[in-house]
């Protein structure tokens, strides 16, 4: 590769991809469920961009980066092995590593309330088809398209997925916290 294609490709590469980075990671939480994974998973992503943009026609960049990061993070599943704790008791009363604090904060404590708690719950008991959708288009603000390109499915799915996701999550919650919530 030539000097003046390498500048090209850096050219299109701050021109498509740094203006994504934020989503990039969002969607990497929400598919991996981790920071540091999230992280890798960006970071792969990236590499694979800046290899593949010279080749990008420049259209619909989000997409073409939401897709590769979809691709990237398939195979990274298929190459993971679960982990395995030996002794879950040593785990659960290891110290905390130095400098971690243990003590709770009021942040914490209001996060705690009944409302998260039951949130989170609903959450957890949808299907992770329709967890995924929820968490991509409620939480991370991807458009329909968007979620439809990362997961791979039509965005008619999509549609369908988040409507019964969210029916899931309020019959979950019932209607007295609906009518609580409102009052207050």
């Amino acid at each position: 590769m030539n000097d003046v294609d390498a500048r090209d490709q850096k050219d299109a590469f701050r021109r498509y991809v740094q203006p994504e980075l934020e989503v990039l990671l969002r969607v990497a939480r929400t598919l991996t469920g981790d920071a540091v994974d999230a992280e890798d998973l960006t970071q792969e992503t990236l590499i694979r961009a800046y290899r593949a943009v010279g080749r990008f026609d420049g259209r619909h960049p989000r997409a073409w980066l939401l897709t590769i990061m979809r691709h990237t993070h398939l195979n990274m599943r298929r190459r993971q092995r679960p982990d395995t704790v030996p002794d879950w008791d040593a785990v659960q009363t290891a110290r905390p590593a130095f400098g971690a604090s243990t003590s709770r904060s009021a942040e914490d404590e209001v996060i705690d309330q009944r409302l998260h708690h039951l949130l989170a719950e609903a959450i957890s008991a949808l299907d992770s088809r329709y967890r995924q959708v929820l968490w991509l288009i409620d939480v991370n603000d991807l458009s329909y398209a968007e979620a439809a390109a990362t997961l791979g499915v039509p965005v008619g799915t999509v549609m369908s997925r988040l409507s019964r996701a969210r029916g899931r999550v309020r019959r979950h919650l019932g209607p007295d916290i609906l009518i609580s919530r409102r009052l207050s």
